[in-house]
């Protein structure tokens, strides 16, 4: 069967002998520290690009398959065979890498395949010693567990038993006594399985803390920073925009939650149940089915461009997206990719709110980038840094807007409100979360009672929107962080998605101006795949940096402007 036209179960997946890989690799360090030429220390790296390649498109399938039914035993067993042995593998690659960064033929590599390779490289080296694989071999086990728990979720309410995001759509109710039935519901399942959660937590700290010392470290965070790639801005870059979030963005999202307030017709501040209600007849809902949703997505992308119409075109017919929320399914949404046949895989998890639309455009948006530069050389430059991709993401959510009245019908309106404000609001929750991460990881003997109240702490700061009453106590305790997956599997990830926010508020401006000039820049910067760094590639794209405190300052005040004066008559 065509490769090409193979559809995503169709894919078969098959354990590799861990043991030859690690063999085929060594083989492969000392054909390339021996070669006498630069075609042969060439062809010795390709050929090690490709068994990666291989690898990783084994991995991500029982990964995708696991994520799908987190019940299913034999990937299940195949997770935690990958838990054990990427860690063990990495070992192999890391020596790869060592010879890479001291051969004589870096020079024409750079040249060929660029310099951000051995720039990423250098990062890479920093991250790894063979005396720390037990420690990453037990930090994927309980990301795992994790994983596993909140799929397990089964909450009952009003007679049936729901996921946690099928209990979205009740805790997004217009009904106020419904709704915060929900929100209680929720709170009441993370409490029950507080121990576990904090259990779970703890070791993950002390790990990662110990991991970092080990490597030569002041504990975690700079050994985080290094893990995330993060290869153009450091913690002084971070926290001058944390400042920036608190000076011009926070003041603006106060008075979006403060006319929200006056519109629902509650007091400000208001509860944790009361801030996700925008209007007093209920948030904007997508229109029709799971099957609709996404009949709206491919009119939306075949008349964007050509090239995002054969994207979505591919992604459906190879049914590489798995959307509805299912029993035992792992929560969340994601992009990933399978190198061997070229093509991205979305996974989400619809629950009949807008944030079903957001999937086809955000996940979407991740997998078109994968799309573009499919057949970039080497696969690591396919995709930039992480904060770099979700530009790709946060901003054609923006493009999708034009189409609104496709996904969203009569409540296109609203869902266009609803999605700047959103954005705005979005990005203190986010910087908070890295706070949170900053301080967690700088003191990693905190108890769970000292976190939840360095988290409570912090909503005064960055949400003071927020009620803290007690009247859903797994919030107003300072443990709603434990929601948040990033915490627990991706630690310091959650600053990038603000920092892309940042970003994709300068490509809403553009598309008010000119949506054809905003989608040519897009194109701009996301044919670059991974071939520089994020603030290079922004800047030749000709778009700011969000480290220029003007950049923040500057898409506020315009957002702010535009949601102040935007008409909302005839909607309640």
């Amino acid at each position: 069967m065509n490769d090409q036209k193979l559809k995503f179960k169709d894919m078969v997946y098959a354990r590799p002998d861990i043991e030859a890989a690690k063999q085929e690799t060594r083989a492969l360090t000392r054909a390339f520290t021996d070669a006498q030429s630069y075609e042969k220390a060439r062809e010795a790296y390709l050929t090690w690009e490709k068994l990666k390649e291989r690898l990783e498109t084994q991995m991500t399938l029982a990964s995708i398959r696991h994520s799908i039914d987190t019940r299913d035993p034999f990937y299940d067993e195949e997770e935690n065979f990958w838990n054990a042995a990427g860690p063990e593998l990495e070992e192999y690659d890391h020596a790869f890498t060592e010879a890479l960064l001291v051969s004589p033929y870096r020079e024409k590599m750079e040249e060929e395949f660029g310099k951000i390779v051995f720039l990423n490289a250098e990062i890479e080296k920093k991250c790894f010693s063979p005396e720390i694989i037990p420690l990453m071999q037990e930090e994927n086990d309980l990301t795992q567990e994790y994983a596993k728990l909140i799929a397990s979720a089964q909450i009952p309410f009003e007679g049936g038993i729901y996921t946690l995001s099928q209990m979205t759509p009740f805790k997004n109710d217009a009904d106020d006594g419904r709704r915060l039935a929900a929100w209680k519901a929720e709170g009441g399942w993370y409490k029950e399985h507080q121990d576990s959660l904090d259990r779970i937590y703890d070791r993950l700290t002390e790990l990662r803390d110990e991991m970092g010392r080990k490597l030569g470290y002041d504990g975690y965070t700079q050994l985080g920073y290094y893990r995330m790639g993060r290869n153009c801005y450091d913690k002084a870059d971070v926290e001058r925009f944390r400042a920036a979030v608190v000076k011009y963005v926070v003041p603006v999202a106060e008075q979006i939650y403060r006319r929200q307030a006056e519109r629902i017709g509650k007091e400000y501040p208001m509860s944790f149940a009361d801030n996700v209600l925008e209007f007093r007849s209920g948030n904007p809902r997508p229109r029709g089915t799971a099957e609709d949703i996404l009949d709206a997505g491919s009119k939306f992308y075949r008349e964007l461009s050509p090239e995002t119409d054969t994207f979505f075109r591919t992604m459906r017919e190879r049914e590489l997206m798995d959307v509805l929320s299912t029993e035992g399914k792992a929560g969340g949404g994601y992009c990933t990719s399978l190198p061997d046949y070229h093509v991205p895989f979305i996974f989400a998890n619809f629950n009949g709110t807008k944030g079903d639309v957001e999937v086809v455009t955000h996940e979407a948006g991740h997998a078109f980038e994968a799309w573009m530069n499919r057949d970039r050389v080497p696969m690591s430059t396919v995709y930039p840094t992480m904060e770099a991709c979700e530009v790709h993401s946060m901003s054609m959510e923006f493009f999708g807007e034009e189409w609104a009245e496709d996904f969203f019908g009569e409540d296109a309106a609203k869902f266009r409100y609803s999605h700047l404000a959103d954005a705005l609001t979005f990005i203190p929750y986010g910087t908070m979360v890295d706070h949170f991460q900053h301080i967690v990881y700088e003191r990693p003997e905190l108890t769970p009672a000292e976190r939840h109240a360095v988290w409570k702490e912090l909503l005064g700061t960055y949400m003071p929107w927020q009620k803290l009453d007690g009247e859903i106590p797994f919030y107003s305790e300072g443990e709603g962080w434990q929601r948040q997956a990033h915490i627990y599997e991706m630690p310091f990830y959650y600053i990038d998605y603000c920092l892309a926010q940042t970003v994709s508020l300068e490509f809403w401006a553009m598309i008010r101006e000119d949506r054809t000039a905003a989608w040519n820049t897009y194109m701009a910067y996301t044919v670059q795949g991974g071939s520089d760094t994020f603030t290079n590639m922004l800047q030749k794209a000709g778009l700011q940096s969000p480290f220029d405190g003007d950049c923040l300052r500057g898409v506020c005040a315009k957002a702010a402007e535009y949601l102040k004066n935007y008409d909302l008559t005839g909607i309640r």
